[in-house]
């Protein structure tokens, strides 16, 4: 306790630094890999993608960033074991975020394209099980998080197959693709309007105090409600953006013109797909700064449940901002341009599957890897149109980056761990 009270305004000033480092690693390499296949599949130049995830980026990780932020706070150790040296709790939490920040800024100056959410999972359960105990983890907790590793890219790639499937058959597949595509798209516009506003209305609004009424009894009912109509809108304005192109006969590539629309609809996909990556990937930096927060305020009592403030959210949102803005370019290709070769309706399914998938999983709580997810999603694509579309070297070099992710994470965050031990005694 009495180191908590001897220096816990530099604790506090540590973990906005660290939280902040790390929300800028986000940015500069998993928000680039987010955003790789509106880019990958000319839908939009690079600088448009960052622009659209400055946006919506923020957005996502200020309004729907509390589920997932409270599973890494408080879901991955047992609180009480640390009861009587909550300065442990606050080296630990400090350690994983500098260890996770410090492997991101490493990969992304290599171009690789790795998880967040290794790193900082990792991170956390490498200081725990060396520095405190093995049984202050939650085991149960990180298996379901791992498994989840497996099972989301799973997910993505199956619903992208599906979504590109249905493009072939409703669309592509036709004597008049252009004229479907126009009657078509809008309505998965809406599905893209519907999904991004549901988790707002029932995870979002909460963190600033709107509640929402249509009047109906449930509140699912009401946010539903209010998300059909959000999705209406989204298909009329992306109807109306459709109207100006006009159809174009390519001899060298039958659907020229069908993917000049299907470009309209990757900029409502890049849309969600930020949103939906801010809403999951934000935790991962303020969740242990949450957490130290949390520690120090109270004078060393460890909550197991913690209020999230609005400027904790913030910090992780400013920083996954000015990380993608600052250094982003150098990662933004690898997924678009590398596993396979995508074009706007290609890029779309893969969009919208992982989209979908990461929402879901930040409304239930699950801190799920964007990258697994996105590149799930990309590989289903590209087994819609044969295996021999993928690129296996590319694939097994990402796949070779995501298994040093975690020992890195945990064995940066020891050497820390031990190093803040000897500064500040415990």
């Amino acid at each position: 306790m009495d180191i908590i009270a001897q220096h816990g305004t530099l604790f506090l000033a540590l973990a906005c630094l660290f939280g902040f480092f790390m929300a800028w690693g986000i940015g500069a390499n998993d928000v680039a890999n987010a955003m790789g296949t509106s880019v990958g599949s000319r839908a939009l130049t690079i600088t448009q993608a960052i622009l659209i995830a400055m946006v919506f980026e923020f957005l996502g990780a200020y309004l729907a960033g509390g589920e997932v932020t409270s599973t890494i706070r408080k879901g991955i150790i047992d609180a009480e074991v640390m009861a009587g040296q909550p300065e442990l709790m606050v080296y630990g939490m400090l350690s994983a975020l500098l260890a996770a920040a410090t492997w991101l800024l490493i990969a992304s100056m290599q171009g690789w394209p790795v998880s967040t959410t290794h790193s900082i999972v990792g991170a956390i359960v490498g200081f725990a099980a060396v520095g405190i105990s093995v049984d202050a983890i939650h085991w149960d907790k990180v298996l379901n998080i791992m498994a989840s590793w497996v099972v989301s890219p799973v997910i993505a790639g199956t619903v992208s197959y599906c979504l590109f499937m249905s493009v072939k058959y409703l669309i592509l597949d036709t004597d008049d693709p252009f004229h479907r595509a126009k009657r078509i798209i809008p309505v998965y516009m809406w599905l893209v309007g519907f999904m991004i506003a549901m988790v707002t209305l029932l995870k979002g609004l909460t963190h600033v105090g709107v509640k929402l009424d249509m009047g109906l009894d449930s509140e699912f009912g009401n946010a539903a409600l209010a998300s059909a109509l959000i999705g209406l809108l989204v298909a009329g304005f992306g109807s109306l953006l459709m109207r100006r192109i006009k159809e174009v006969h390519n001899p060298q590539n039958r659907f020229y013109s069908v993917e000049r629309v299907f470009a309209v609809l990757m900029v409502f996909t890049a849309c969600s797909m930020a949103f939906a990556h801010g809403s999951n990937d934000v935790a991962n930096a303020v969740g242990p700064l949450a957490a130290v927060a949390s520690t120090v305020q109270s004078g060393g009592v460890i909550s197991a449940k913690a209020a999230m403030p609005w400027w904790i959210l913030m910090v992780g949102a400013v920083g996954i901002v000015v990380g993608l803005a600052t250094y982003g370019w150098r990662v933004i290709a690898t997924v678009g341009r590398k596993i396979t070769e995508l074009t706007p309706s290609r890029g779309f399914a893969a969009e919208l599957g992982a989209a979908g998938t990461v929402v879901i999983a930040s409304a239930t709580g699950l801190p799920i890897s964007t990258t697994h997810t996105l590149v799930g999603a990309v590989l289903g694509v590209g087994f819609a149109r044969g295996i021999a579309a993928l690129n296996a070297r590319v694939i097994g070099s990402i796949f070779m980056s995501w298994l040093i992710t975690l020992p890195a994470g945990a064995g940066l965050a020891i050497l820390f761990f031990f190093i803040f031990k000897a500064i500040f005694g415990f």
